[in-house]
């Protein structure tokens, strides 16, 4: 199979461990981790392995997320760089994203102990 036909992305919620996922060829390419707040849904990472970098799965993968957030009744606390700077070019999704605020930050970082 050459790189043309490559399988399509496919982008899956993983509840038990916060995130979402970026498969190619069923391989994991990359994920975006969260939190979930109330109504909220809190991004703070997101990487693609660098064997998949150049292809736009980031983006894929982000945008699949969002959708997801939305589909659920959710809101977006985008903490990630990466999911703050696809906001910035995607304002489709700023109906429902919430601000980062020193009070979300200090609230993640005792969900992720650091």
């Amino acid at each position: 199979m050459t790189e043309q036909q490559a399988a399509t992305p496919v982008v899956r919620r993983v509840d038990p461990r916060h995130r979402y996922e970026i498969l190619v060829d069923g391989e994991r390419a990359g994920l975006t981790a969260y939190r979930d707040r109330d109504d909220r849904r809190v991004f703070f990472h997101t990487e693609l392995d660098e064997a998949y970098a150049g292809r736009g799965l980031a983006s894929v993968l982000v945008e699949q997320a969002l959708a997801d957030v939305r589909a659920s009744g959710m809101r977006i606390v985008p903490v990630c760089p990466y999911v703050a700077k696809f906001l910035k070019k995607h304002d489709e999704f700023a109906d429902i994203t919430d601000p980062v605020t020193p009070e979300v930050l200090q609230w993640l970082d005792g969900q992720l102990k650091r």
